[in-house]
C-alpha cells in the first residue's frame, strides 16, 4: 500500500482529500452531538486502511470501526493508539485479551462471547469495553430480542464485578438503502424497545447507533448517537435508489487504472479472448489492459464492462482473464502506454464503480472492495 511512481502497470488512486470532503459531508448530515464512526474494515473498502483512518480523523470523525479484531489491532499497531475503535466480528477463540490491552470496544451478540471476554479480562485484570448488538431484524449477528433480557443481565452482573463496561447497544439495518422499506421503522422500533429494557435494567450506554450510511443519508431519525458510513465515505453512493454520488453530494475516492499493454491491428472474424465469444466484426485494432480477476475485474462484466480509452468509453472484448482483457478500439490509434481508466469520478467522462456494478450484476461496494493486492494504491490529496 506504499505509494509507487508514476507511470506503472497499474494502480488505483487514492485520492484522500476526497474523503476528507466526504467526511465533511456525512458530518453535515447529523445534529452536532452525533458522533461519527469512520468505517475502514476490508482494508477500507480496498482504499488502505491506515491512510483512509488518518484522513478520516482528519476530517472530523471521532470513532473508527473494523469488522475484525485483527483489523482493529493492525490499526493500533499503525500507531492509531488515541481513537476509539470498535470491531464487531468476533469468533470463538478470538483474541479478546489483545482487544482488551488495546483498548478496543468489543461486540457481544452472545453469552458465549460474554463468557469469553470477561475470561479475558480476568486474565489480563483490565476492564474490557464491550458493545451489546441486537438482533432488529437483520437476522445475521446480533441478539434476539427473546434472549435479550439474559444477555443485559449478565452484562450487567459482570459490569457489576468490574470485568466489563458496557460502551455502546448497537443493530444494523437490513434495508436501509431501500427507501421506504416497510423493514426499516420495524427495526427502529424494535431497537428502541430493545434500548428501553437495557436501560432499564441499569445499562448506561455511552453511544447508542444503527445508522449505516444510507441510514446517515437518509434516516435523521436513526442517528441516536453515532453514525457509521462505510461505503459513503468513499465517495460511492449506497444505492442508486437513495442517489448518485453527485447528487449525495460525494465524490468517489478511488480510480482505478492502467497503462495499455499491447496494442494491434486484425482481421475481421477474429476471435478475442478464452472461448471466442467475442469475434471482431472487421478490420479493427485491439488493446490489451493488464488487469483481470486475479486483480479483482469481475468476470461477471466479460462483454460488458465499460473501460476509457482514449477519448471514447470502449467494452470489454470477450472475456476478462486472470491477469487480463481485451477492447475494441474500432480502428482508433491508440499507443501502447496509453491510459486505460476501468473507474473514477467521472472528470473525463470516465466510467464509475456503479456502471461497472450495473454490468456485472453486482454492487459498488464489491466493486471497489474486490481489487486485490497486486494493484498498487497511490496516494493523492495529502
Amino acid at each position: 500500500m506504499n505509494q509507487t511512481p508514476l507511470p506503472c502497470r497499474a494502480r488505483a488512486e487514492i485520492d484522500l482529500e476526497a474523503l476528507r470532503a466526504n467526511v465533511r459531508t456525512l458530518r453535515a448530515r447529523v445534529a452536532p452531538h452525533v458522533q461519527l464512526m469512520a468505517v475502514v474494515k476490508a482494508d477500507a473498502y480496498g482504499h488502505g486502511a491506515v491512510r483512509c483512518a488518518e484522513a478520516a480523523l482528519a476530517a472530523g470523525a471521532t470513532w473508527l470501526g473494523t469488522a475484525t479484531p485483527h483489523e482493529a489491532l493492525a490499526l493500533r499497531a499503525a500507531g492509531l493508539t488515541e481513537p476509539r475503535i470498535m470491531c464487531w466480528l468476533w469468533t470463538p477463540g478470538d483474541p479478546w485479551a489483545e482487544g482488551i490491552e488495546a483498548g478496543l470496544d468489543m461486540s457481544v451478540s452472545g453469552l458465549w462471547a460474554l463468557a469469553e471476554v470477561t475470561a479475558a479480562a480476568r486474565e489480563t485484570g483490565r476492564r474490557a469495553r464491550i458493545q451489546l448488538k441486537a438482533d432488529t431484524g437483520l437476522g445475521r449477528n446480533g441478539c434476539q430480542p427473546a434472549d435479550w433480557p439474559e444477555l443485559v443481565t449478565a452484562a450487567l452482573k459482570a459490569e457489576a464485578e468490574g470485568l466489563v463496561r458496557v460502551t455502546g447497544l448497537w443493530s444494523h439495518f437490513a434495508c436501509a438503502d431501500e427507501p421506504g422499506h416497510p423493514s426499516i421503522v420495524a427495526q427502529l422500533d424494535t431497537f428502541r424497545s430493545m434500548l428501553g429494557h437495557a436501560e432499564r435494567a441499569g445499562i448506561r450506554p455511552e453511544v447508542r447507533h444503527i445508522a449505516n450510511s444510507p441510514a446517515t443519508l437518509t434516516l435523521p431519525e436513526a442517528h441516536f448517537d453515532l453514525v457509521r458510513p462505510g461505503i459513503a465515505m468513499y465517495g460511492v453512493s449506497p444505492d442508486p435508489a437513495i442517489g448518485t454520488s453527485a447528487g449525495l453530494g460525494l465524490r468517489p475516492v478511488m480510480s482505478l487504472k492502467a497503462s495499455v499493454a499491447l496494442v494491434k491491428q486484425v482481421p475481421g472474424g477474429h476471435g478475442v479472448s478464452y472461448g471466442h465469444h467475442y469475434v471482431t466484426p472487421g478490420p479493427t485494432t485491439l488493446g490489451l489492459v493488464p488487469l483481470g480477476y486475479a486483480d479483482g475485474i469481475p468476470r461477471h462484466a466479460s462483454q460488458r464492462g465499460p473501460v476509457l480509452v482514449g477519448d471514447r468509453v470502449r467494452t470489454v472484448a470477450g472475456r476478462v482473464a486472470m491477469d487480463q482483457f481485451v477492447v475494441d478500439l474500432s480502428g482508433d490509434e491508440v499507443e501502447p502506454g496509453a491510459e486505460a481508466v476501468l473507474f473514477g469520478p467521472g472528470d473525463r467522462g470516465e466510467p464509475s464503480a456503479q456502471d461497472w456494478a450495473d454490468a456485472a450484476d453486482t454492487i459498488a461496494y464489491e466493486i471497489v472492495t474486490r481489487i486485490g493486492a497486486r494493484v498498487p494504491r497511490v496516494y493523492v490529496g495529502e
